[in-house]
């Protein structure tokens, strides 16, 4: 009995040795990246509140949409929570390839980012919302600006977003120019502006956000995205150009340095396990443009309203 007491205890001295390596995780801050959209700063906000509830340490980053990964390759950052597949599938899967860079998965919301223009437009364009009938001269000359006519105008988000806007105006032939909003309060400050005037508009609009469900509106219908447009100029209407087609439509993934796994596995698991889906975004978003709220009394509002929710991602 006394050798198996012995040895008892050396096993369970030996264990409780153990414990604290494997527990332990580093009191570093987790360093999340801020874009220039409200969605953005939301589920960021969120993701870092969540953290902070379990205890770990977070720094808020105001980084570019694409030059982020740079960042996210060499630990710099730590997390991004919108990659989405519509923009940013490109620059996430050559990060990915690094093996620097991790994706912990969708975000629960569907991603939508294309031309949309308001119903009464149509009356101007017949043909809408077929792509085809941008082609037209008189539909192009309904959507002109002092600046860009007699091309008719596409107002397309920060440069930093991508998209390839140009590209698609070259490789279909469109008779536009893209003009580039400087934010993203820009982009939705003019698309209201020209819905009281009943002016003529043609831009970038993403869902989830409050646009598309204030506004009566279309996406313009472009030939379907398939990975080939975007990278064998053979493929589709223009064998000499690559992006004769629509952006693809899909998932919003979270992404990560590939160390944060290793350096804080609880909050590699929580954010993971991060779940929120579009009708809930669109009404925080809703708050925050369109009723005054900070974004920080929106994220402390879901907090309280989803507790249960998200203690759960933090103690499976």
């Amino acid at each position: 009995m006394t050798t198996i007491r012995r040895l008892g205890a050396a096993s369970a001295l030996a264990l409780l040795a153990a414990l604290p390596a494997l527990a332990q995780e580093s009191t570093d801050p987790i360093r999340i990246t801020l874009h220039d959209w409200t969605g953005h700063l939301i589920t960021s906000r969120l993701m870092g509140s969540i953290l902070e509830q379990d205890g770990y340490k977070v720094e808020y980053v105001q980084a570019d949409y694409l030059a982020q990964f740079a960042g996210l390759e060499t630990g710099d950052l730590h997390l991004a929570m919108e990659i989405w597949e519509t923009t940013g599938r490109e620059a996430m899967d050559a990060a990915l390839a690094t093996g620097n860079v991790q994706n912990l998965g969708p975000t629960g919301l569907d991603a939508i980012e294309e031309w949309w223009y308001p119903s009464y437009m149509e009356a101007l364009c017949p043909g809408l919302p077929n792509w085809e009938a941008l082609l037209s001269e008189d539909c192009a000359a309904a959507f002109a600006t002092a600046e860009t006519a007699p091309k008719g105008r596409y107002l397309g988000g920060p440069v930093t977003w991508g998209g390839f806007d140009e590209e698609r105006v070259a490789a279909l032939g469109l008779p536009f120019e893209v003009i580039h909003a400087g934010t993203d309060g820009a982009l939705f400050a003019e698309l209201e502006s020209a819905i009281q005037r009943q002016a003529p508009i043609l831009l970038w609009i993403y869902a989830p956000h409050w646009a598309p469900a204030k506004y009566e509106g279309n996406w313009v219908q472009f030939p379907q995205y398939t990975p080939e447009c975007y990278t064998d100029p053979a493929w589709g209407l223009n064998p000499d150009l690559a992006h004769d087609c629509g952006k693809p439509f899909g998932e919003i993934w979270k992404v990560a340095w590939s160390g944060l796994e290793t350096n804080w596995p609880g909050a590699h698991a929580a954010i993971t396990a991060f779940n929120i889906n579009n009708e809930e975004m669109g009404a925080m978003i809703t708050a925050v443009d369109l009723e005054g709220a900070t974004v920080e009394e929106v994220v402390a509002d879901w907090m309280a309203t989803n507790e249960d929710r998200w203690r759960a991602w933090i103690t499976d």
